[in-house]
Formats: structure tokens, C-alpha cells, sequence
């Protein structure tokens, strides 16, 4: 029989899950200290200022 011939045939759910959705696992705690640290020290803040003059004028970053 080819597809799509039968009259009766159920329709398939949607593959779309959202992420928010999905099992998550407990960080490893090397990791969950590793970004807490990182957090205190404003790591991401300084990076981003190192960074600046790479960004292009119209994305990422602040200015």
C-alpha cells in the first residue's frame, strides 16, 4: 500500500519539545563552585570590557 492512502490515519504529534521541558541533572560541583566564584569575581563583566573593541557596532557586547 503507498503512503498516504489510508482515509483514517491519525495524525503525528509534533516533534517540538521545549527545553524547559527536558530532565535536567544536578550540576557537578566542581563546576556549580567554579561559576559562583566566577559570578563574585564579575568574570563575565571583565571579559566583555576586554573585549569591546572586537565587537562588531551592530551586535554583541556593551559599548
Amino acid at each position: 500500500m503507498a503512503m498516504g492512502t489510508r482515509k483514517q490515519r491519525e495524525k503525528q504529534e509534533g516533534l517540538w519539545i521545549a527545553h524547559t521541558e527536558l530532565a535536567s541533572a544536578p550540576g557537578h560541583p566542581f563546576y556549580q563552585r567554579l561559576n559562583e566564584f566566577l559570578e563574585a569575581e564579575r568574570f563575565d563583566e571583565f571579559v566583555e570590557d576586554r573585549c569591546a573593541k572586537f565587537y562588531a557596532a551592530n551586535t554583541g557586547g556593551r559599548r
